[in-house]
């Protein structure tokens, strides 16, 4: 018999040992299915909360990747799959605080016809239900998939307040143009070369929530699979931010320095459609090399552990 066919086995007589908790699962997978995807309570009574999610992720908003968030969640279960199944099955009671909270959030966005609320909502009601039936050491092994459901949450709205990084990442892509050679001058977000060869304006593509939030669930999964304290993965996450304002400058610096030696033409119009995707690799560098700083540091003070205790 393989390992498939005894798991197999193995769950049925799980079902057919406890019918009601199975029964119970089915009951609450079914009442979930239908007050997020099938009562239409947004957009004027004409979407559910699943249905508003889905307009809600488009490219307008910066959100569309938030369709993969999902089938990441799906594999990081998947990754865990022998941990989930090897775990002990009890029961705790913490886990109606999670789904009291989350329903909590539910009732809020249905009366205040918010449909983020209750989307938010839904992390909360899964980890307490997780943590409820199943008890604390698989909910611990799913919580980190659990709350990545969290970035599926449009935050379109707040696209205003990243405007600031426009200033803070031009300052710093002038700052590394004059000590490269390439003497560019900045008045806000508007960039000249001391030569008179290109001038440019930053738009909030260069500095929105859309690289933000990718370079976020990045940092998340990065601190999740790299690191084993709870401190250092929330510290890279934490970084996020920092992350995204590097990868965005570095962005602009490789713009400016297109338009320095191939014109202004090339550079803002095929490479700045293209060069988006450069933001990416200089965020994750600066996200392994601060990753690198935090494994030196618990290199560093190890030996000193040791000898304390001899």
């Amino acid at each position: 018999m393989t390992d498939q066919t005894a798991k197999a086995w193995s769950l049925v007589d799980s079902i057919r040992r406890e019918p009601l908790r199975a029964l119970l699962v089915c009951a609450i997978v079914g009442t979930m299915t239908y007050f997020f995807g099938i009562v239409l309570l947004f957009a004027d009574r004409k979407r559910s909360v699943f249905g508003w999610a889905w307009e809600a992720w488009n490219p307008e908003t910066n959100y569309e990747h938030a369709k993969l968030i999902p089938l990441v969640v799906l594999a990081l279960l998947w990754y865990d799959r022998k941990r989930i199944f090897n775990a002990v099955i009890t029961s705790s009671r913490l886990g109606w605080i999670f789904l009291s909270a989350g329903l909590f959030l539910f009732l809020i966005g249905a009366r205040t016809v918010q449909a983020r609320f209750a989307l938010t909502a839904l992390p909360f009601i899964l980890f307490g239900i997780v943590l409820y039936l199943y008890g604390k050491q698989i909910a611990r092994i799913v919580l980190f998939p659990i709350a990545f459901l969290f970035f599926m949450v449009p935050l379109n709205f707040v696209t205003q307040a990243t405007v600031r990084l426009q200033f803070v990442e031009t300052a710093i892509a002038r700052v590394v143009c004059n000590l490269i050679g390439i003497h560019v001058e900045t008045v806000g977000t508007m960039v000249n070369s001391a030569d008179n060869a290109f001038r440019f304006q930053i738009d909030e593509g260069c500095s929105g929530i859309h690289s933000l939030m990718a370079i976020a669930m990045l940092a998340a999964i990065y601190g999740h699979f790299a690191f084993d304290r709870l401190w250092k993965k929330i510290l890279i996450f934490g970084a996020a931010l920092l992350f995204a304002i590097i990868g965005n400058a570095g962005r602009l610096v490789s713009i400016f320095a297109a338009a320095k030696f191939f014109g202004q033409d090339l550079a803002g119009g095929p490479y700045h459609a293209i060069s988006g995707y450069l933001s990416f690799p200089f965020a994750l560098l600066a996200m392994v090399l601060f990753g690198m700083l935090l494994k030196i540091r618990d290199q560093a003070f190890q030996p000193v552990a040791v000898a304390s205790r001899q």
